[in-house]
């Protein structure tokens, strides 16, 4: 599951969808998959699932075929996040998320424990900016003193220097990122909103068909999906939007 950019990524539609398991318990999230099985290959086990249920979900998805994208945003000190990403590792995960905030010393730590679990290894991606994070949170609360698209350019820099296989940002940033990170490295899209939908509570939001053009790998979608009357239908309509 190594990554590439728009032009060399996943090769089939369905493999850029990843579905966002955000679900309070186990049951509700099997059921989730067993109605999604045969359009939806790509999950992601979050921190509302995995509190809840802990490995055990990650278990769930991959006993049904499925890969597993790990959404923990790890973000602590390099010999905790080493650790952390070691257990992920253990548990089969394709896909694993650091906070490029923690700093070149936990991303570069992240990388090597991924790395030395051999080929068969969680792509290791680091977290930009959030979603839900406009240009006034990121000055007049966080005190960040440049634009978002700054800010999310520096730190991808930094998860790239670091060794990490890809970064997390939004469509409106994923142009900017993959010119200046090239095609080698991932971008997974949160955020994604099919035409017409609703933002919900986030704020740097993006079609599929927009956020492939801008040169995402990975679409990441939750709600527009798992609380849809048909899962299943809403699923393949936002494949439907996802330009081959």
């Amino acid at each position: 599951m190594s990554g590439a950019g728009p032009t060399s990524g996943p090769r089939a539609v369905r493999d850029r969808l990843i579905v966002a398991l955000d679900t309070p318990d186990l049951a509700a999230a099997e059921a989730l998959v067993d109605r999604l099985a045969g359009v939806v290959a790509h999950f992601k086990v979050g921190s509302i699932l995995y509190t809840a249920a802990g490995p055990a979900a990650v278990e769930m998805v991959r006993k049904r075929g499925a890969r597993v994208f790990l959404d923990l945003k790890y973000h602590d000190i390099p010999a905790t996040v080493t650790g952390a990403v070691e257990a992920a590792v253990r548990l089969g995960v394709g896909l694993l998320t650091v906070h490029a905030s923690g700093g070149a010393a936990m991303l570069r730590a992240a990388a090597a424990a991924a790395r030395a679990a051999g080929s068969d290894r969680p792509r290791i991606v680091a977290v930009t900016v959030l979603t839900s994070l406009d240009r006034a949170t990121l000055h007049g609360e966080l005190g960040v003193p440049v634009a978002v698209e700054g800010h999310a350019a520096n730190l991808a820099l930094l998860a790239r220097d670091a060794g990490c296989d890809g970064v997390v940002a939004s469509a409106r940033e994923a142009a900017r990122l993959r010119a200046l990170l090239g095609p080698a490295m991932l971008i997974v899209t949160p955020g994604i909103r099919p035409a017409g939908g609703r933002a919900d509570d986030q704020v740097r939001i993006a079609t599929p068909a927009a956020a492939i053009r801008a040169g995402a790998d990975y679409l990441v979608v939750g709600r527009p999906i798992t609380e849809a009357a048909d899962p299943a239908a809403a699923a393949a309509s936002v494949l439907a939007e996802i330009p081959v």
